[in-house]
């Protein structure tokens, strides 16, 4: 396979970080999408580079249909190509049925699900248009996905219609992109510092992935056997049986 040319968005930090890592780590490039953490996708961007790795840094509200639907275009014109997207950037709201207003559900799935169609259906049109080219997409999933509770209701509605999104893609773009996903479970502790024992303690294998365990999964998908499609990867040690 030629070298990896990947979009990445919500990069900056967290699980985003640790797939543009993963994809330095295999001598790829990163197209590293943020939002409002420009500090931190600066210093992710000096880390990857310091790896050998070129990146663009790009900025853009994926809360913004328009946005989102241009930044393949501008990934692929500042990496020279791309044949790869992975769909990272996600909000994630502690809201119920009773706390979810209609902003809040709207902007859940114009974040978690409209802005990777419309990115993936970008992504496919242009590369669809070079004879012979091939390119795979990656989405970040929930374990919660498809196993629906009643907390975070408007973010795991979000999650599991991407998850039909990432089989249904996977037979439109056949047989040239590759469309498959990943279920986290236990990544990163919570970004507001709260406790999280219920967590480990619903999981079989009782501890956090390791972020080398994230980066391995992604660089398979990217890399790996290219008669994978329509596949979701569950990384939650286990959480999805219990």
């Amino acid at each position: 396979m030629a070298t990896l040319n990947v979009l990445i968005t919500g990069a900056a930090r967290r699980v985003g970080k640790i797939l543009a890592e993963a994809v330095a780590e295999a001598g790829g490039n990163v197209a590293l999408h943020y939002g409002r953490s420009r500090e931190a996708a600066e210093q992710t961007a000096a880390a990857l580079r310091a790896r050998g790795a070129t990146v663009a840094l790009l900025q853009a509200d994926l809360n913004n249909p328009a946005e989102a639907a241009a930044l393949v275009e501008r990934a692929w014109q500042a990496l020279g190509s791309l044949n790869a997207l992975v769909n990272s950037a996600a909000i994630f709201e502690n809201l119920d049925w009773q706390s979810t207003d209609l902003p809040a559900w709207e902007r859940h799935l114009r974040i978690n699900l409209t802005a990777p169609f419309l990115l993936s259906q970008a992504f496919a049109r242009r590369l669809l248009a070079e004879p012979e080219a091939e390119g795979r997409i990656v989405n970040i999933l929930d374990w919660r996905a498809l196993r629906p509770g009643a907390d975070h209701l408007p973010y795991t509605i979000s999650k599991a219609g991407l998850v039909a999104l990432t089989q249904s893609l996977a037979v439109a773009f056949a047989p040239r992109i590759t469309v498959n996903g990943i279920a986290l479970g236990a990544v990163l502790p919570p970004s507001d510092g709260q406790p999280a024992p219920k967590v480990l303690h619903a999981t079989p294998i009782s501890r956090w992935a390791q972020p080398e365990e994230v980066g391995a999964t992604l660089r398979f998908l990217l890399t790996g056997p290219a008669y994978i499609t329509g596949e979701i990867i569950h990384l939650d040690g286990g959480r999805h049986l219990t």
